[in-house]
């Protein structure tokens, strides 16, 4: 029986769904200090993303969780952080929260129904997601810049004493949040 399962919630999961899976099984079986958060802590999906500009050769694995258990894993998220990340060396990870967009009410979609909520509006999603990428890291400002040729630039600017800690990882960080933005910015 495989003993990684009950941490994914995919029905047919990747290789990097298993990897991490089985990383966060061995966590709960080995390590004392995370052994009992760990325990109830499940998945829904885990892919690699090459970072840009290294040429392919880092890479960061992004683990999406349910929504209901951000809140445990952000009181575990440093620990955890750091030992999967000696378990897959030269990896960084990051974890975020598996949200919905609701679309906007049209008229072509109008029905007898509640309000749509702001946290289910893409800019709240948007902001949201940028918030779990960084999580560890308080920000402090945002600006967006507008190019003559119609681009956009999200500049973000992190706490002080969080920016020494996140230095090494902005490359990272900036690629996952291109990756799961394409549409956007």
């Amino acid at each position: 029986m495989n003993t990684w399962r009950k941490k994914v919630l995919k029905k047919q999961p990747s290789g990097t769904d298993q990897a991490v899976a089985q990383a966060l099984y061995d966590l709960e079986i080995t390590e004392n200090e995370l052994q009992s958060e760990v325990k109830d802590l499940y998945l829904v999906n885990a892919t690699e993303v090459p970072v840009a500009g290294t040429g392919g050769s880092k890479k960061v694995i992004v683990i999406v969780v349910p929504y209901i258990l951000l809140n445990r894993y952000h009181k575990v998220q440093h620990l955890l952080v750091q030992n999967l990340e000696k378990k897959f060396s030269g990896k960084h990870i990051v974890i975020i929260a598996q949200r919905r967009i609701l679309p906007k009410e049209t008229r072509l979609n109008r029905k007898k129904r509640q309000l749509r909520p702001r946290s289910r509006t893409l800019t709240k999603v948007h902001e949201s997601i940028l918030d779990d990428i960084l999580y560890p890291a308080e920000i402090v400002r945002k600006q967006v810049h507008y190019g003559l040729d119609g681009s956009k630039t999200l500049q973000v600017q992190l706490d002080a004493k969080d920016q020494t800690n996140a230095e090494s990882k902005l490359q990272s960080y900036s690629t996952v949040y291109k990756k799961l933005m394409a549409s956007l910015w």
